[in-house]
């Protein structure tokens, strides 16, 4: 049986999202003044600027959880080999302001944690940060003109560059359609801005999803013509030490310490509930930066458990938080446990095609 260590929540509890919806009226007010904005937008009283050039944006209408930093590395890994790729992000919870490329000395603190973990993974890419896309994406080109195609990280709301192709991911325990917007729920965009992207992906979906249910959302949602929906599940790859790199193996004997500060930490426990003796969890805020206070309560946590059968868990996005502490945790079991996205009902091939024909029909691509 799992036991858990709330450090600090960062999805409510269900009585407290019962709370929630006393806050609607919050909400209301909230919703016209995003409707507003967009309809600011729609008419063009606030511009948007357009590119002749291939920009993929990755985002989401909630506030975090729906697998936006392992769909820009789908993207990533799709399209490296093929194009010169460059990502760019807000850079949350940097240090640091204004824009910058990744380099040999960039740390989490620099650039963010994801941009962070797009540089690691994949060095032969550029990995940019800017909070204003619309400057940082002609720094981009000018400082990297081989630059073929830039994917836009968590940024469908931004509405002052138009990507030529949205992406927008929705939960599948949590469809926009669903949902309310803040407080009462977690919709940071109104449900009716969904009709601006080309491509939905309905993420976390169970592997064993029907047909039927596959129908039924496609019906809920309510495609507009030019629209795609796909559906993918959440698999998780093959631990590795946070520091070293080596490969590490999960069983059912051992007992596993989570490190957890990510929007929604349940496909993560809902996966060690049944590939572990158990758990217990160290949740915190979601882009947490860590302290020797974390430090030495992770030390203290892990102390207590079974020395011959214990290791410490985490996300790729906490582990990058971690670097700063590499000298203190080198010696710790401490494994990252990675995951991607996989498209159920044959529907890779088709997603892959649809982002090749929009990358190739830009002149400098062909």
């Amino acid at each position: 049986m799992a036991t858990k260590t709330n450090k600090t929540a960062c999805k409510p509890s269900s009585l407290l999202r019962s709370f929630r919806y006393l806050l609607w009226p919050f909400s209301f007010l909230y919703g016209i003044l995003i409707r507003g904005r967009n309809w600011l937008f729609d008419k063009q009283i606030l511009s948007s600027a357009s590119f002749n050039f291939p920009i993929i944006c990755v985002g989401n209408l909630a506030v975090g959880g729906t697998g936006k930093t392992p769909m820009t590395e789908y993207l990533v890994t799709l399209l490296y080999g093929r194009y010169r790729v460059a990502t760019l992000s807000r850079g949350y919870k940097r240090k640091t302001k204004g824009f910058a490329i990744a380099d040999d000395k960039t740390t989490a603190i620099d650039i963010g944690d994801e941009p962070m973990q797009f540089h690691q993974k994949f060095p032969g890419i550029t990995v940019a940060v800017g909070e204003e896309r619309i400057v940082a994406i002609p720094q981009i080109l000018h400082l990297r003109p081989e630059t073929n195609v830039i994917i836009l990280d968590d940024a469908f709301q931004h509405r002052h560059v138009k990507a030529g192709l949205n992406i927008l991911l929705t939960d599948y325990k949590n469809l926009f359609t669903r949902d309310l917007m803040l407080p009462a729920g977690d919709l940071r965009d109104v449900p009716s801005s969904s009709r601006r992207a080309e491509i939905i992906v309905v993420t976390k979906c169970p592997s064993d999803m029907t047909e039927q249910e596959k129908n039924n959302i496609i019906t809920e949602i309510n495609p507009k013509p030019h629209q795609k929906i796909y559906f993918a599940e959440i698999v998780y790859d093959q631990p590795y030490h946070v520091f070293s790199q080596q490969p590490g193996q999960l069983h059912t004997e051992q007992q596993v310490l989570l490190l957890c500060g990510i929007a929604n930490p349940k496909p993560l426990k809902d996966f060690l509930t049944k590939h572990v003796q158990g758990y217990d969890m160290i949740r915190y805020a979601d882009h947490h930066i860590f302290t020797t206070d974390d430090l030495a309560e992770i030390k203290q946590q892990f102390e207590k458990m079974d020395a011959s059968k214990r290791v410490i868990i985490t996300t790729e996005k906490d582990a990058m938080r971690l670097q700063k502490f590499k000298q203190e945790l080198a010696d710790f079991p401490i494994y990252v446990l990675p995951i991607r996205h996989r498209f159920l009902f044959g529907g890779a091939e088709s997603f892959h095609q649809q982002v090749f024909r929009f990358v190739e029909q830009f002149p400098t691509n062909n």
